[in-house]
């Protein structure tokens, strides 16, 4: 009464990639729907109108920055300590409410950062950046 023991041989020995796929696309709708975008947000720049008259008489004061952080006022030397007195010395005597600052195209960042600390004490000035 011995069973004879036969072996099937199967016939299909690849395995089945469905639920892999299952998988693989539920991952990937929880991952873009946990996805989190955020805006960066940068410094703002308010460019002016091009139709805006320059019938505005009064001057502008400029600030040049060098590549080595040295700073000039209207054309004179002054200390990055000392441009905020100067500049209020300016708006007294001239009423001006403008302020260009050129740096030169290797000044570090630091120095035109500091530059625009000094400046942005005063409200009631506009700052514009030139090249």
């Amino acid at each position: 009464m011995a069973r004879k023991r036969t072996k099937k041989e199967p016939e299909n020995l690849e395995p089945d990639m469905t639920p892999m796929l299952d998988i693989v696309f539920i991952l990937l709708i929880f991952f873009i729907v946990t996805t989190s975008f955020v805006k960066e947000e940068g410094l703002v720049v308010n460019r002016p109108k091009m139709n805006k008259s320059s019938s505005d008489n009064t001057p502008t004061m400029l600030v040049k920055i060098s590549e080595n952080g040295r700073v000039t006022l209207n054309g004179k030397g002054v200390d990055i300590e000392r441009l905020p007195a100067r500049i209020e010395n300016f708006i007294a005597k001239n009423n001006s409410n403008s302020v260009v600052v050129i740096p030169k195209y290797k000044t570090r960042h630091e120095d035109v950062v500091r530059v625009l600390d000094q400046i942005k004490t005063f409200e009631q000035l506009t700052v514009s950046i030139g090249k």
